[in-house]
């Protein structure tokens, strides 16, 4: 099983995982061959070595034509379906710009479907990524890894005016994934490299066992003081030992109720998948005085713990609430689209040591065609089974 790992000590982007790619052995003329499937003109791809405080390097530019700096996010996966790309190089790129859009959406508090990327709808960005996952397939890597990763500092002038470093949908994105910054005043993790990381990497931290068979650097445009700007991916085999999944910090919030209206946990719990909460479940509980009770408790990312816990406060009876931190462990996961006969369905697939141990249809999919083509919802569910096990 092939695995990458990106060492990430001075950040990373777009077009430094391309020239990382590049460096490593992937072709720059197969990239240019593969990413003609995506049938978006007005662009050129040039590598070359250069130095970065003495350490040589591959900068790969994408140079472009175009003038449109915005695209929603339905436009750019609709330029992916109408692609002539490789199946998993369609998912994966599919799957990071999803991701992508989903941080945006939560950064500006919006719905997904009215999504509009500034900087990432531009096609040197849809190149970047997309020729990132060309890269990927092209050199066989199945798993990947990631470095706690360097953020940089200061601020960085963008579409929406002046912002601190890491920008909102970067900071977003890597939620949960080590970050730290050695005071570099420079964007070093722009969002197309965060999402990247966090769409494919099933570890982040110390690189994992692995018999390493090429190396390749990616250079950035900046140059740094004091350090080169680049990002390392090492490729090889993946030993046994390999980490399956990530870990990562949590917090629980939880509260006790006895004198609430059953009819507002309905509300509540939507509110708070909201505001950011990662679940949020009741367990019947025996309180003080013999009295049936309720406990709340809700899981989501540290930053995230004040707004729920407000939430908790204004939407139920309680009058207190504790938290705490607890590690949890989550399997590497990817999106797969299968096309069935009621239409496209997502599936999560989960895999460790190249072993499928999940597969589940995505839910919302499935509903959306159980109503539209009037079909019972279990038949959609199975359907879209079938035709990931037909396929793969």
């Amino acid at each position: 099983m092939k695995l990458a790992y990106f060492d990430c000590f001075s950040g990373i982007s777009g077009n430094m995982t391309l020239g990382a790619l590049v460096d490593a052995g992937c072709a720059a003329e197969h990239l240019r061959g593969e990413l003609q499937g995506l049938e978006v003109a007005g662009w050129d791809l040039t590598a070359e070595k250069v130095w970065k405080n003495g350490m040589a390097a591959t900068y790969v530019q994408v140079v472009t034509e175009d003038q449109s700096k915005h695209r929603s996010l339905s436009a750019i996966l609709e330029i992916l379906e109408k692609s002539q790309l490789a199946p998993r190089v369609r998912n994966r790129a599919g799957a990071i710009f999803r991701k992508l859009g989903e941080a945006e959406a939560r950064v500006h508090d919006v719905p997904l479907e009215k999504i509009h990327f500034h900087e990432v709808g531009a096609v040197d960005a849809i190149v970047d990524i997309v020729g990132a996952c060309v890269g990927f397939e092209a050199l066989g890597i199945e798993r990947f890894a990631c470095s706690a990763l360097n953020v940089g500092g200061g601020t960085a002038k963008m579409a929406h005016g002046i912002l601190p470093v890491p920008a909102p949908a970067t900071a977003n994105l890597l939620q949960g994934r080590p970050t730290y910054s050695n005071g570099v005043q420079k964007e070093l993790v722009t969002p197309t490299g965060a999402a990247i990381v966090a769409t494919l990497c099933e570890a982040f931290g110390p690189q994992p066992g692995m018999t390493v068979s090429a190396i390749g650097y990616g250079a950035g445009t900046a140059d740094l003081e004091g350090q080169p700007n680049v990002v390392r991916i090492m490729i090889g085999e993946a030993t046994e030992k390999s980490v399956v999944g990530f870990d990562e910090e949590i917090a629980v919030i939880e509260a006790n109720l006895d004198d609430m209206n059953p009819q507002i946990y309905g509300y509540f719990l939507e509110k708070a998948l909201g505001v950011g909460a990662l679940d949020v479940y009741t367990t019947p509980v025996q309180m003080k005085k013999n009295r049936p009770g309720t406990l709340l408790t809700v899981l989501c990312k540290p930053v995230d713990t004040n707004a729920l816990m407000s939430l908790i406060f204004a939407e139920t009876t309680t009058f207190g609430v504790r938290t705490y931190r607890a590690q949890r462990r989550v399997l590497p996961r990817e999106w797969v689209c299968v096309g069935t006969e009621f239409g496209e369905v997502r599936i999560k697939v989960s895999r460790v040591n190249g072993r499928i141990l999940h597969l589940a249809p995505e839910f919302e999919d499935c509903r959306k065609l159980a109503v539209e083509k009037n079909v019972p919802l279990q038949r959609v569910i199975a359907e879209a089974l079938r035709s990931y096990e037909g396929k793969h």
